[in-house]
């Protein structure tokens, strides 16, 4: 029968780095204060020794727990992974999440929470029982619950919210809404369209409304009025499409800006059900920018958010806070798939789009 191999211990790599203990648990942790030549001669003993930290370990020897949870939406995470379509916010945000714990010694844990639950109270509070967390992040509708973040803040769990300025406790991370949607509307403006349609998200996620905001400002900016050429999904593609049919029978629109990828392909199968196309006949322009929008015919234009960045940046901001320290946030940018087209000239294009088949104009 074979010997089973030693493990490593932070007692075999302090001998080995000729330093004590408290050094090495201190350079394992990240703490300020080792000088450069102790934490280079540490270093070089771990990666000699092939250590590995103990999490259980390290949980015994402090207060902090070395995990952080990450909440996120049940119903609409669940319904993304059924579907099986390649949305990748969960996929982005765990990227950003868990490199930067593994940077910092962390392990990050993603629990499912329905907002809308009688039993939301229950499921937290017993989330936080089993795991103890060092810090929570908090993506939309969440990031606002007021009770999820009343639990939190009891607990003494430091908090980072992305997506939210509601009033609150907590590290508040957001990207630039308005600035994105304005952004995606000046694309629009400056093909030469003049009638932008905007289907928004829900109310429950404030970004929908700064989206609003920033398309609307755009439009102003140019002189034009938005009346009329804004309706409102639920992210969701079967919303979308009842929302793109809804604003394609009131408005002669050339563009659309869609709150996400899903309600940009509902909006694509409209245009394409009025037997029109797009970006010929009508532009289109997406949140989100997944797989879904870029592996679509054709490749739409996308407003590309930061997903894995701003989660990143919500880990360090946690674990900056638990080590008393401070941190920054991160901006959305537009990354164009150069599919957007002028408006048709009102000669060559007639339009279903609208009450009374209109021609479509600039």
């Amino acid at each position: 029968m074979s010997r089973r191999r030693q493990s490593v211990t932070i007692r075999h790599v302090a001998a080995d780095a000729g330093v004590s203990l408290q050094t090495v648990s201190r350079v394992i942790n990240k703490e300020p204060g080792v000088r450069p030549e102790m934490l280079h001669r540490v270093q070089a003993s771990i990666a000699k020794l092939g250590y590995v930290p103990s999490l259980a370990a390290q949980r015994m020897s402090g207060s902090r727990s070395y995990l952080i949870l990450a909440l996120n939406d049940r119903e609409r995470t669940i319904a993304d992974w059924r579907a099986r379509e390649g949305r990748d916010w969960v996929d982005q945000m765990l990227l950003g999440g868990m490199l930067a714990c593994a940077a910092h010694g962390y392990r990050m844990i993603v629990e499912l929470v329905d907002t809308q639950s009688d039993q939301i109270e229950r499921e937290i509070s017993a989330a936080i029982a089993a795991l103890q967390p060092d810090g929570a992040i908090l993506t939309p509708p969440h990031s606002q619950n007021p009770v999820i973040l009343r639990l939190l803040a009891e607990k003494g769990i430091e908090i980072a919210r992305i997506g939210s300025v509601a009033e609150g406790p907590g590290h508040m991370l957001v990207q630039d809404d308005r600035g994105s949607a304005r952004l995606a509307t000046e694309h629009l403006l400056a093909l030469g369209h003049r009638r932008i349609g905007f289907i928004a998200g829900p109310a429950e996620y404030e970004l929908s409304a700064w989206r609003v905001e920033g398309w609307r400002a755009a439009m102003a900016a140019a002189g034009l009025s938005s009346d009329g050429l804004l309706e409102t999904g639920d992210f969701s593609y079967d919303a979308g499409l009842i929302a793109a049919r809804t604003l394609f029978d009131r408005s002669d629109v050339t563009a659309v800006i869609a709150a996400n990828d899903q309600t940009a392909l509902a909006t694509m199968a409209a245009v394409r059900g009025r037997g029109l196309s797009v970006p010929e006949d009508v532009s289109l322009v997406s949140f989100d920018d997944t797989p879904i929008v870029r592996f679509a015919s054709p490749a739409l234009t996308a407003v590309s958010q930061p997903i894995a960045d701003i989660t990143a940046k919500a880990v360090e901001r946690i674990i900056d806070a638990c080590a008393g320290r401070a941190a920054a946030s991160v901006g959305a940018t537009a990354v164009v798939c150069c599919v957007s087209s002028p408006p048709q000239p009102a000669s060559t294009t007639t339009s279903t789009i609208g009450r009374n088949r209109r021609t479509m104009r600039s």
